[in-house]
């Protein structure tokens, strides 16, 4: 996989991770400390949309438009330090003037952000190997000591590379709604049992929000049903995790309800 030290900001201007200016061996240091401790608040903001919010950084993730399956979601307009684009399809990667000048990653490759490390991961985004939609980046990286892995709208089987490269997620958010550009439940189920991971957050299914004539997902439902025996929590639209209170063995399954 190629590396890359670049951000790209929403206007395509390419510019150093590291600002205008050279930062200290101690300042990454310190940064990196930062940015694993304390505790991780995960806020969903509907579909694959969520805000990561915890060791002094705020990260955003799949902003969309309001169209089709997220037509009665708002459109995110949270502060965040960076926001991270699994592909530019309106349902995952629509960006408002509000982040204008906010760094954006939407390639695959490795990254440092502020002293966070953060990995892009190419996925087919269709069962015809991309031809369709094209790639789907799914990002990895750890923040307040929890690793994250959020599949963006993976279609395609996790492959032994990606599952050397993704390694076993604290937090794993995959799509489970089907579609033509998603797991449907069952394959949702095999990605899971594939990373293995801690908890499982759904994303990408079919709510009150979704566009009856234009929205061609199923609900959660088929999926927890298919995970039968796994713990499953539906709260509201957040969640607060730390290292220390993840669970020790086996996963859970928690359900954040978008917030009407």
């Amino acid at each position: 996989m190629k590396r890359r030290h670049l951000l790209k900001y929403a206007s395509a201007t390419f510019v150093s991770t590291l600002g205008l200016g050279l930062v200290s061996s101690y300042q990454s240091y310190q940064a990196q400390s930062n940015s694993q401790s304390g505790s991780l608040a995960i806020t969903a903001l509907g579909h694959t949309a969520f805000l990561f919010a915890g060791g002094g950084q705020r990260i955003l993730v799949n902003p969309f438009k309001a169209v089709g399956c997220t037509a009665g979601y708002k459109e995110p307009a949270v502060d965040a330090g960076l926001v991270l684009l699994s592909s530019r399809l309106f349902d995952e990667g629509f960006l408002t003037d509000r982040y204008a000048s906010t760094q954006v990653i939407d390639e695959p490759g490795d990254y440092t952000v502020n002293g966070l490390a953060v990995q892009g991961i190419s996925m087919p985004h269709d069962r015809l190997n991309g031809r369709r939609f094209g790639s789907n980046v799914a990002w990895a990286w750890t923040q307040a000591g929890v690793k994250v892995v959020h599949l963006g709208g993976a279609a395609a089987p996790i492959s032994i590379e990606d599952k050397i490269l993704l390694g076993r997620p604290d937090v794993l958010l995959v799509p489970v709604g089907g579609g033509p550009k998603a797991y449907t439940p069952a394959e949702a189920v095999e990605a899971v049992r594939s990373l293995n991971p801690k908890i499982v957050i759904p994303t990408h299914y079919r709510t009150q929000a979704a566009n009856a004539e234009t929205c061609d997902i199923v609900g959660v439902s088929e999926f927890i049903a298919l995970m039968s025996g796994t713990p499953v929590t539906q709260g509201d639209n957040s969640l607060t995790v730390s290292a220390s209170g993840l669970p020790s063995s086996g996963m859970r399954i928690e359900v954040l309800s978008y917030a009407f």
